[in-house]
């Protein structure tokens, strides 16, 4: 017996000393290196970063210009969004991300995902764009003047009704409202939905891509905000500095938690027995796990009561980028636009995104 203790012991002890070295790993930040050479004629810019840190960190960098595989697309960016995953990247938190991003220092120079721009030139292969197409989509490195994308990938037709710097604004937002209204909450005609955090970047879009699906839905944001989100087609508004939506007696068939600042039995009181909580965001002062803290909590509440509580991991597809596309183009879906930064401001860019207070999103444009 006291063998048998012993053993567990020392497997205890040995699996505690093993998560204190992951951790101390893990938050392990390396100096960074020498200030990027500065822009050389004949070669692209794109903003990099290679260290962790604020938005001080990145620099604008000459690369050299990529080149089209048979397959690819090289277009010339006009504008690009910034994201909550920008900086989450650029800062290595939660430290969990840097498992995948590097550990002590990026493995990845390149930033930024959501781009539009004008192709530029085509593999020989390509048969779905030309040079001289008005595009957007998604690609890594879209901090830059040029990306290539696959033409079977996240990239798409801009509609004429719509301008670059909106065009620029879709991907991710956009993606993650679609997939959380359409594939996790299972949003149809009738259903009543509530946007907790209606007016930031995915709260925008979601609550117009709910009403193009047929949904009844109540918008909460703060009192600033009110009448963006009513202009955007939320049949009702609630300010959450006056009022606590969980305390009502209203309940909804889904519920689009971009804010994560409710208790899940709070959330679980205003739901419909078999309702769904689709949770996108959650607080980032954790510096951990972050939001993914909240994926754990939802696994296991969901097991215990009648409703389903869900965490979105969004993926990005030609398919959804289309169907957004549509949208705009039959003016159903209007990106909100709160700043446009020049791409020579884009640490500025950053810094405003992290203070939470984007109306809609915050774009760059390219020169």
């Amino acid at each position: 017996m006291k063998r048998r203790y012993k053993v567990l012991g020392w497997f205890v002890g040995t699996i505690a000393v093993a998560v204190v070295v992951l951790a101390l790993v893990l938050r392990h930040t390396s100096a960074c290196p020498s200030a990027p050479a500065g822009v050389e004629e004949n070669a692209m810019r794109a903003w990099t970063y290679h260290c962790y840190g604020g938005p001080e960190v990145l620099g604008l960098q000459s690369i050299a210009k990529p080149t089209p595989a048979v397959d690819e697309v090289l277009v010339e960016v006009r504008a690009a969004a910034v994201n909550p995953l920008d900086w989450h990247y650029l800062r290595g938190e939660p430290y969990v991300m840097r498992m995948g991003a590097g550990i002590g220092a990026p493995t990845d120079p390149m930033m930024g995902v959501d781009f539009s721009g004008v192709v530029e030139a085509v593999g020989k292969d390509v048969t779905k764009f030309k040079p001289g197409d008005a595009v957007f989509g998604a690609r890594g490195g879209a901090f830059g003047d040029y990306v290539v994308v696959r033409e079977s990938r996240n990239i798409v037709l801009k509609p004429d009704n719509i301008s670059f710097e909106q065009a620029a604004a879709v991907p991710i937002a956009a993606v993650t409202a679609l997939q959380a209204l359409r594939d996790e909450g299972h949003v149809k005609a009738g259903s009543k939905v509530l946007i907790n955090g209606a007016s930031g970047g995915v709260g925008t879009f979601a609550v117009q891509i709910a009403k193009a699906l047929g949904a009844e839905v109540t918008g909460v944001c703060s009192g600033r905000n009110v009448e963006l989100v009513k202009s955007l087609g939320a049949d009702r508004v609630i300010d959450y500095t006056q009022t606590d939506f969980t305390e009502g007696t209203e309940k909804y068939d889904v519920i689009i938690d971009n804010v994560g600042n409710h208790p899940l039995s709070n959330l679980r009181r205003v739901l419909v027995e078999d309702g769904r909580d689709v949770i996108v965001g959650g607080p980032s002062e954790e510096k951990w796990l972050g939001p993914l803290s909240l994926v754990m909590k939802a696994k296991m509440y969901s097991k215990f009561v009648e409703q389903d509580f869900l965490f979105l991991f969004a993926e990005l597809n030609p398919e959804d980028l289309a169907y957004l596309s549509g949208l705009m183009r039959d003016g159903k879906l209007t990106p909100v636009i709160d700043k446009t930064y020049p791409f020579s401001e884009l640490p500025d860019a950053i810094r405003y995104l992290e203070t939470g207070r984007a109306r809609g999103k915050v774009v760059v444009t390219i020169e």
